[in-house]
């Protein structure tokens, strides 16, 4: 494993590691590129992150995954991007969203249709990912990896950057970043709060195992990652 904790860390701890690698990467190859992702946890962070001294031009923003609803939906997390992180200075960044129109209903066929959209709409996103920001859920989900659900195992398996999954314990039909797509992914950094998610990744620690699929993601020895913990 290639794997750093920083226990007691803060949102603004967070904000500056990520962009001390966004400025490297700037630094390195004239553009940076950040995946995030949503849900209230990373609110503070983003919070923190928007006001980094850094060159937000030259920093494409892409999200880790979506939930498929529209943009004025409470749970869009496009929407909580915006609200939060392209705000004050980190405004100058170039954002790529999954989608903009949605269908009323879903199905596989719809789904993988909006796949293929998705993933016409990130072609300019530099690659790979400079850093990725992940979370995880006391199912041990990360991304939009959710264990078991439908479309589950082809985004831990598939060389696609994008997949959808349907999950059987959470609302929407989500896109998300595959496995390989992060894995590819020049930095993952992984925020955990609290005491009993702290237990689960303690737990996924110790093997890959599908069933916890931030496991497959702590197990490896591709890409580095820093967990924050607090």
């Amino acid at each position: 494993m290639q794997v750093t904790e920083h226990p007691g860390a803060t949102p603004a701890a967070i904000a500056a590691h990520i962009a001390r690698a966004l400025r490297g990467a700037i630094a390195a190859r004239g553009q940076a590129s950040l995946a995030v992702s949503g849900g209230k946890s990373p609110i503070p962070m983003f919070e923190a992150l928007r006001e980094q001294d850094l060159d937000w031009s030259k920093v494409t923003v892409v999200l880790v995954d979506e939930r498929v609803v529209p943009r004025d939906h409470a749970d869009s997390n496009t929407a909580l991007v915006a609200r939060h992180l392209l705000q004050g200075r980190a405004a100058a960044a170039r954002f790529l969203p999954f989608f903009r129109e949605l269908a009323p209903r879903f199905n596989a066929e719809v789904l993988d249709a909006l796949v293929l959209d998705a993933e016409n709409r990130i072609a300019a996103l530099p690659w790979p990912l400079d850093v990725a920001v992940l979370g995880m859920g006391e199912d041990a989900h990360t991304a939009s990896l959710f264990p078991g659900a439908p479309g589950f195992a082809r985004a831990i398996t598939t060389d696609q950057r994008l997949a959808w999954v349907v999950p059987d314990t959470a609302p929407h039909a989500r896109v998300s970043f595959t496995l390989s797509a992060l894995l590819a992914a020049r930095e993952l950094v992984l925020s955990i709060a609290g005491d009993s998610k702290l237990a689960v990744y303690r737990r996924a620690a110790d093997k890959a195992d599908e069933a916890l699929p931030i496991s497959l993601v702590i197990n490896q020895t591709q890409t580095p990652l820093t967990v924050w913990m607090n």
